[in-house]
């Protein structure tokens, strides 16, 4: 089916023909990908492989004038749209049925000012292109855990990472963006201009126009920091659980950590017998001096007997592909989180059991030390509220074969069921399974910013052109 045939006008406003769709193509500095071309379906793909949308038109943007036309033909057409920065995000909502996909991976460039410590990154780069920018000159954006991200995406959303504790979210290290609103007009937001704009984008997702670029404040790093990856059996899982809950929060900022119940990979450094086996995995980073860092993580490898002790002295890029390859293109993924009070007995032996119980070997329960520098920042400071919790857990659902989505699905969500009313706070939006609950979830997870927010969509977007992830307007009609 050809691209115009495949389309799915929302509306009647313009009535379009092949030769729009001709004459808008051959005005980009980018390329247009329709559904019949050789690299539809390599374009189309995501990260997620539960993922299978088909969208009529691709807009790979060469700048920010491609995107600018992007919205302006969309708009006169009354397309279904959607857009695609890292392609990373669990819900897959980069790509669009019968639609338009904005898709901004071509513009990945990352231009850093040393003196300044401010790093000026495009829409479509990934955290390791940021990372690998900031290294050379011993600095760093506080972004998320695994290099091949979106920074866009972890960034609208919030961002949690290894600098959380000490610096806070990715979003509130954020100094201004540029964004394409719905009506084409480009826009730059941040404490001093369009400062409502600001403020929900730090948090509010992609419900408010395309943000083409990120301005970010960075930190000092040493050249290299200290890596905590130590493997204990899971019948030692209570033991350092219990430790982790105790000592955790009094470590110095500098540190962050993820428990982690995994399976113990299929490595040489892993003894055989334990290869595939239900662990838990001490998993965490700790920045600054690496002589005071080696001395802070130190009792973290050695709770017990450990499995193998994986922790390591690197640079920080490196750090941050450790998890890559656990994470690759085309597995299924559904991601839920939960925000907890605190870390009961009674939490421990729950998580302990739905460990044993994994439907796929491949999945993970993570529980996140969080905590510093999130905390003191006010809720209602940023579009992002919930900054009190002291822990959150991440429920990873990963598996290879499409026939056991559903039993791998149901775990996710057993789990999810069991603890959301801990705090009762909603869920970190980057890892959202499906967002099943609509309004209601975001609700509890913007609490008193919720209404907020909406107000400012309503003025940047009166007719819910942008739907984005967890829509502001409802059910995301137009």
């Amino acid at each position: 089916m050809d691209a115009f045939n495949a389309l799915t006008l929302t509306g009647e406003k313009t009535t379009l023909s092949p030769s729009d769709i001709e004459n808008f193509g051959a005005n980009l500095k980018g390329e247009l990908i329709r559904s019949g071309d050789a690299s539809y379906d390599e374009c189309r793909a995501i990260w997620n492989g539960m993922i299978d949308r088909r969208p009529a038109l691709i807009v790979r943007c060469g700048n920010q004038d491609d995107v600018i036309a992007a919205v302006k033909f969309a708009r006169q057409y009354d397309l279904i749209t959607s857009i695609r920065s890292g392609g990373h995000h669990v819900a897959g909502k980069a790509v669009c049925d019968s639609g338009l996909v904005i898709d901004l991976s071509l513009m990945n460039k990352v231009e850093v000012d040393p003196k300044e410590r401010i790093a000026r990154v495009q829409g479509g780069a990934k955290l390791g292109d940021l990372d690998e920018a900031t290294s050379q000159y011993n600095l760093a954006a506080p972004v998320g855990v695994v290099s091949e991200t979106g920074v866009a995406g972890l960034t609208l959303h919030g961002g949690f990472g290894w600098h959380s504790r000490k610096y806070g979210l990715a979003a509130d290290n954020l100094l201004s963006v540029d964004v394409i609103t719905a009506d084409g007009r480009h826009l730059r937001a941040s404490k001093d201009e369009n400062q409502d704009l600001f403020w929900a984008l730090r948090g509010g997702g992609g419900n408010f126009g395309v943000v083409t670029s990120f301005e970010f404040k960075l930190h000092p790093i040493e050249s290299e920091v200290w890596l905590l990856m130590t493997l204990y059996p899971l019948s030692k899982a209570r033991e350092c659980m219990e430790y982790f809950r105790e000592h955790m929060p009094n470590t110095p900022e500098e540190f962050s950590m993820i428990n982690v119940f995994w399976s113990a990979p299929d490595q040489e450094a892993i003894p055989e017998q334990y290869r595939g086996l239900p662990v838990l995995v001490s998993f965490g980073c700790c920045l600054g001096d690496p002589d005071k860092a080696e001395k802070t993580i130190a009792p973290f490898r050695q709770i017990s007997e450990p499995i193998a002790d994986l922790s390591a002295r690197m640079p920080f890029k490196e750090v941050q592909k450790v998890l890559d390859e656990d994470y690759p293109n085309g597995r299924h993924y559904y991601w839920k989180s939960v925000y907890i009070n605190e870390i009961s007995d009674d939490t421990i032996d729950r998580l302990i059991e739905y460990a044993e119980n994994r439907p796929s070997a491949l999945s993970s329960i993570d529980v996140w030390g969080l905590g510093g520098q999130v905390n003191r920042i006010k809720p209602e400071s940023t579009a992002f509220y919930q900054r009190n919790a002291p822990y959150m857990i991440g429920i990873e659902a990963n598996w290879d074969d499409p026939d056991d989505s559903q039993r791998n699905i149901k775990w996710a969500r057993a789990i999810y069921d069991e603890f959301k009313n801990n705090l009762d706070a909603g869920l970190y939006l980057n890892f959202p399974g499906f967002a099943e609950e609509g309004e209601e979830l975001l609700a509890k997870t913007y609490g008193p910013n919720y209404q907020k927010l909406k107000d400012i969509k309503a003025k940047y977007d009166p007719d819910n052109f942008f739907r984005g992830f967890m829509n502001l307007s409802g059910n995301g009609s137009r």
